[in-house]
């Protein structure tokens, strides 16, 4: 028997925590021998890309020297650098703030902010001259050399055969940005992300025609690494949505860059049972359109969200370039700031089949689909606030000027279970997130 110790909301214990094991397996025999302990728990045969060809078991091999619990940010830069390349199941307990000291701590001497406004402010500097070749003791300069603390002190590198686990319903980090880079084989699971906030974002003048504020920092980064599943996460804004982010030279303060980026070669990711919320720019999967990135990421980016929550998100869930992406059996709410979920960019290849979305009124069905570039995508068996809809014949009647073309070209072949798409808001609302690990 499997007891269930995190679903609160479901109608039994035994019966939500049974049903979330099957649908990541499909199996009830793989139901009654998957490991109890959540840390030795691999991603399932046939979940998804991060499945293919070696599949994915992070640390689960680990032995008993190579199991961490920590409770602040030191302990885990420890544990992840223990000088061994064994596999290693980190387990984090509470929440661990990356950047406790605050921003000021970051800040070089010189630095101040006011000087900073004077002298890039529009009526002083103009438009159209970046800032790049400001020297070292300039307003920028002291920026940058800011800005390059900060990130030494929140960016953490996990090692290859690495499983992130979080104890319990209330473990995760604030502040910090996960870098998985160029490793094969890591688990993250059961963990709440609050988004780092850039202390130090830079006014770009050649930023649109009225200049923008860029900012650094993703909560989680998978660049150029493969066999990678994240599971049961929640990646929230928390304390510091953008609406309480001040405006300078007309534009927001912007502090925040996105919740989960798959960019840089990266492939066979499965994302499921995640809950992203409360954020802007969500998710890239591809960061460029460049000749030299497209060399890189051809062939590459295979990544499966499925039974992930989207919710009061503006956009990029996810924003695709060049990847076999398959999105099924998801839950998109739209809220205020809505622009749109799925982005179509250079030569993606997009599937989104059995997914629901809640759209309040005045948001129309054609804005779930976003044309960036030319790249036929698949998108059949959706509904849209309960009624079965034809996402790209919606968007194509209301937007002709940005037409897309239906076909990806591909058929998913890696799922497990796949739930009708009217069940899914019940479902996923009530197991996705962080705290509902069995």
């Amino acid at each position: 028997m499997i007891i269930n110790k995190c679903h609160a909301r479901a109608i039994t214990a035994l019966a939500g925590c049974t049903a979330l094991v099957l649908a990541a397996t499909g199996t009830t025999a793989q139901a009654q021998t998957r490991p109890r302990d959540p840390g030795r728990q691999t991603l399932p045969a046939g979940d998804g890309w991060g499945s293919a060809t070696t599949g994915t078991t992070g640390g689960a091999a680990a032995d008993a020297a190579h199991v961490h619990t920590v409770t602040n940010w030191a302990e885990f830069k420890a544990a992840l650098n223990d000088g061994s390349t064994a596999p290693r199941i980190i387990r984090v307990k509470g929440v661990i703030d990356a950047a406790a000291e605050g921003c000021d701590s970051f800040a070089v001497p010189g630095y101040d902010f006011d000087a900073y406004l004077r002298k890039y402010a529009p009526e002083n500097w103009g438009y159209g001259t970046n800032l790049e070749a400001e020297p070292d003791d300039s307003p920028e300069g002291l920026r940058r050399a800011s800005a390059a603390r900060q990130a030494t002190a929140i960016k953490v590198d996990i090692p290859a055969d690495t499983t992130l686990i979080g104890v319990g319903r209330n473990a995760g980090f604030k502040g910090a940005s996960l870098q998985i880079e160029a490793v094969d084989n890591v688990i993250v699971r059961n963990l709440t992300f609050e988004s780092p906030l850039d202390c130090f974002p830079q006014w770009d003048p050649t930023d649109t025609a009225v200049g923008n504020w860029n900012s650094e920092y993703d909560s989680a980064v998978v660049y150029g690494s493969t066999h990678v599943w994240l599971d049961h996460n929640t990646f929230t804004d928390g304390d510091h949505p953008d609406s309480s982010l001040p405006s300078y030279f007309g534009r927001i303060y912007e502090q925040h860059d996105g919740e989960l980026d798959i960019v840089k070669g990266a492939d066979y990711v499965t994302a499921s049972w995640n809950v992203f919320t409360d954020h802007d720019k969500t998710i890239l999967v591809g960061n460029s359109d460049s000749a030299s990135m497209a060399a890189v990421d051809r062939g590459h980016l295979k990544v499966t969200f499925h039974h992930n929550l989207f919710s009061n998100l503006v956009e990029r869930a996810p924003r695709v370039r060049f990847g076999q992406v398959d999105s099924y059996n998801n839950h998109f709410v739209a809220g205020d700031g809505f622009s749109y979920s799925y982005g179509i960019g250079m030569e993606s290849q997009l599937v989104a089949e059995h997914n629901a979305f809640t759209l309040p009124g005045g948001i129309s069905a054609a804005t779930v689909l976003k044309k960036w570039k030319e790249a036929p995508l698949t998108a059949r068996d959706n509904y849209v606030n309960g009624v079965a809809t034809d996402l790209i014949a919606v968007h194509n009647a209301e937007i002709p000027s940005e037409t897309l073309q239906s076909g990806a070209g591909w058929t998913p072949a890696l799922r497990t279970r796949v739930d009708p798409p009217r069940a899914v808001p019940g479902i996923v609302d009530h197991r996705a997130g962080a705290g509902k690990v069995c």
